[in-house]
């Protein structure tokens, strides 16, 4: 069955797409494109884009349509306008000229002063023969065989000086063409700096610090949205065993930036905690949380604050507090499956997947009853009992892996390579529909796929690699005028 159409007064297209996230945690948004509405109507679509490395800078505008409404839109000029800049290109080769000065300054500073200490020790040497000479022209019948062969050894100990002293001369040469080099850069960077003292730089980037920050707070204003999309894959890390999971705080709300990893699916206890996802990326600065109760599978998730995971060898659901490091509640989820009864295609314990989005927290699983179909149950995060169940009709040992977007399960048909999302079920609607959504599975394996409504990512633990995906979501959202 397909959704029913909506009646909408404006269309909006929302893309993402992850690039490197290694400062600090998912890399900044980009900018919008506008295509104006058909005439006579009010539709307006509008694309956001995650940056790629070639994006950057955005600029606020504004229009009207047919209709008098106003729209903002956000334009966003290619990150390396500025590198295209001549200007730009001149300060780039003056630095690296600069550094190359600065490293033959500093072989030149080595090779003086290694000379000068040899010509500094040899001074004694060469009064020595000095005073031999000169005693020796006063009085030559004092010059005896043995003396003789002395100011010849003397002599000899001073012939080294020669060679130091020629490459004293090349020195000083080098010298005087560095410090010409030196007032050229001087008078170069001057006059750049001249033409560049318009453009305070530091403001410009606190300004687009802003916007990103505007930009972030109008997406996450959006709406749920469908999904039709995903990007290509990011490798975060490599670590651990073929199976586990990572995930961070799952809540919108959250400012949490701690990274949580469980290597394995079979009766692990071991939580590992990072500050930061930069610190997950270099694997330091971690704690260790001790679970006391094992895990089963890789479906846990973390939702303020506490994680949610799937206890071994039952169909209980344990809460763990993440801070006080307790377990503030447990329950049995109904009739579900557990022990490898009804686990994705993979295996691994992967009865129960615990999941989070934009509308909660969620169990996806089956059950006898369901004749092995998959089951999704929305939970409530504090009591941990079902509030609302939706039989999907899908077997889950069909699935590769799923999850959920905006009430909307999307299930993968394989954990394997060429691996797409090809069913979707909408909780909101109780319908489902066939899709062909392909991403690259790119170490061909997964086993664990989950979505992060805070950060509109698939975090996947992917054949031993930690892997980010965004996605691109398509919104349909009501006007004033037409609710």
């Amino acid at each position: 069955m397909s959704v029913p159409i909506l009646k909408i007064g404006m269309v909006l297209s929302t893309m993402a797409m992850v690039t490197n996230w290694m400062s600090q945690t998912l890399p900044s948004l980009v900018g919008l494109n506008q295509t104006l509405a058909r005439p006579g109507t009010s539709e307006k679509i509008i694309s956001a884009l995650y940056p790629g490395q070639d994006e950057g800078w955005q600029v606020f505008g504004s229009v009207s349509d047919t209709e008098g409404k106003c729209v903002c839109t956000l334009l966003a000029p290619p990150q390396n306008l500025c590198r295209k800049d001549p200007r730009h290109t001149r300060l780039r080769q003056l630095t690296e000229h600069v550094q190359n000065v600065s490293q033959y300054l500093e072989v030149l500073h080595l090779r003086t002063s290694r000379d000068l200490q040899y010509i500094q020790e040899s001074e004694q040497r060469v009064n020595l023969v000095e005073r031999r000479v000169k005693a020796a022209h006063s009085n030559p019948h004092s010059l005896t065989a043995k003396s003789l062969q002395d100011l010849k050894r003397n002599v000899n100990e001073c012939l080294p000086l020669l060679a130091v002293i020629a490459q004293y001369n090349a020195d000083a040469g080098q010298l005087e063409y560095l410090q010409q080099e030196v007032e050229r850069l001087s008078s170069a960077l001057t006059l750049l700096q001249e033409q560049l003292e318009a453009y305070d730089y530091n403001q410009l980037q606190h300004r687009a610090v802003l916007l990103e920050s505007r930009l972030h707070s109008c997406i996450n204003t959006l709406g749920c949205g469908k999904l039709t999309g995903i990007s290509n894959p990011v490798t975060i890390r490599s670590f651990g065993s073929r199976f586990g999971s990572w995930m961070m705080d799952s809540m919108i709300s959250s400012s949490d930036n701690r990274v949580w990893s469980m290597d394995g699916y079979f009766k692990g206890r071991r939580v590992l905690e990072y500050r930061s996802l930069s610190d997950f990326t270099k694997g330091q600065n971690f704690v260790v949380h001790q679970l006391p109760h094992p895990w089963a599978g890789t479906g846990h998730v973390v939702y303020n604050a506490s994680l949610y995971y799937n206890k071994h060898q039952t169909n209980i659901i344990v809460q763990y507090h993440l801070h006080s490091r307790t377990v503030l509640m447990q329950r049995n989820l109904g009739q579900a499956g557990y022990n490898n009864t009804f686990p994705y295609s993979w295996g691994g314990s992967s009865d129960i997947d615990l999941m989070a989005d934009e509308t909660g927290l969620w169990a996806v699983y089956t059950t006898i009853p369901n004749g092995g179909n998959m089951v999704v149950s929305r939970l409530d995060p504090v009591t941990l009992e079902v509030v609302k169940s939706w039989d999907t009709g899908f077997p889950k040992r069909s699935a590769g892996e799923a999850f959920l977007i905006c009430g909307t399960l999307y299930v993968t048909n394989s954990h394997l390579a060429g691996a797409k999302v090809h069913f979707a079920y909408h909780t909101n609607t109780s319908s489902y529909e066939y899709t062909d959504i392909p991403f690259h599975n790119q170490y061909s394996h997964i086993s664990m796929l989950d979505y992060n409504p805070r950060e509109r990512a698939l975090y996947t633990w992917n054949n031993g690699h930690q892997v980010l995906y965004n996605v691109t979501l398509f919104h349909l959202i009501k006007s004033i005028t037409d609710t």
